[in-house]
């Protein structure tokens, strides 16, 4: 079996998330962050504007949203389109380095989405043996 850190090396990788002080780890914070890694899933179809995008990440707040559009588009990995019309009209893509990492995102959501019924099966062993919580 081939160790995190033997893949690391294999790949001779200039960054290292396991390290605290690594600039990566605060992008990985902000892709899987709940609210990262569906507002990246939301742009993987196409563009989206601001309303759009918050209707289609059902239950994220306007703020919340805002936020997270920033830090992705500071990571580079969202692309924010601000047309000059009246009203203002703005546009949100991904950038391909966030198409990439949407791309995996959506994978494991597909597995996470398949495998619910073993994860709700094993929640309820859980709590049987040690008392719901």
């Amino acid at each position: 079996m081939t160790t995190t850190q033997e893949l690391r090396e294999d790949q001779n990788l200039p960054y290292n998330v396991f390290a605290k002080a690594c600039p990566s780890r605060g992008t990985l914070e902000h892709v899987t962050g709940r609210w990262g890694a569906l507002t990246l899933g939301a742009l993987h179809d196409g563009s989206l504007r601001f309303n759009e995008l918050r209707r289609r990440v059902d239950g994220v707040s306007e703020k919340m949203l805002s936020q997270t559009l920033h830090a992705l588009e500071r990571d580079g990995l969202v692309h924010r389109d601000a047309q000059p019309t009246n009203p203002p009209r703005v546009d949100y893509e991904l950038t391909p380095l966030g198409r990439e990492v949407a791309q995996r995102l959506l994978a494991l959501i597909q597995v996470l989405e398949g495998g619910m019924d073993d994860v709700l099966a094993a929640r309820e062993r859980y709590d049987e043996t040690r008392g719901a919580r």
